[in-house]
């Protein structure tokens, strides 16, 4: 387990919504993960600087933001850097999970956020991500 904290980019206009999702993930999703600390981000550009600046460990990104949503933001940043860190959208519907898939998130939340779930969920993506990729 690392002693440096992972790095989680949240991504929403709203600023009660970055809150929230903030308040369901919690600091510490798993004793296996450690403690995160949260980048919060209300607008496209501050996303985009945050990610092309590197060290980021997970994004969550609000499907329903405005103007731009974080479902079409995650099929963006998945075709558009190389080697982009595992994306995790949170949407208002069960049903607007296929657009979550089609963005290439690599999770989906569903409001309102179970904490429980939530933090499962980011430990989860996060913990896929520290597996070593077995070449054959």
């Amino acid at each position: 387990m690392s002693t440096q904290p992972l790095k989680i980019l949240v991504y929403s206009h709203r600023p009660n919504i970055r809150e929230a999702i903030i308040t369901a993930v919690g600091r510490r999703p798993a004793p296996d993960i450690g403690r995160v600390d949260f980048v919060e981000a209300a607008t496209v550009a501050e996303v985009l600087m945050t990610m092309d600046a590197g060290g980021t460990d997970l994004a969550i990104l609000d499907g329903e933001a405005q103007p731009t949503g974080g479902i079409g933001l995650c099929r963006q940043l998945k075709n558009e850097i190389t080697d982009v860190c595992p994306i995790v959208i949170a949407v208002r519907r069960k049903d607007d999970r296929w657009l979550a898939t089609w963005s290439q998130a690599d999770a989906v939340m569903v409001y309102p956020l179970d904490p429980l779930a939530a933090a499962e969920t980011v430990a989860d993506v996060l913990r896929a991500k520290r597996l070593p990729v077995v070449r054959g």
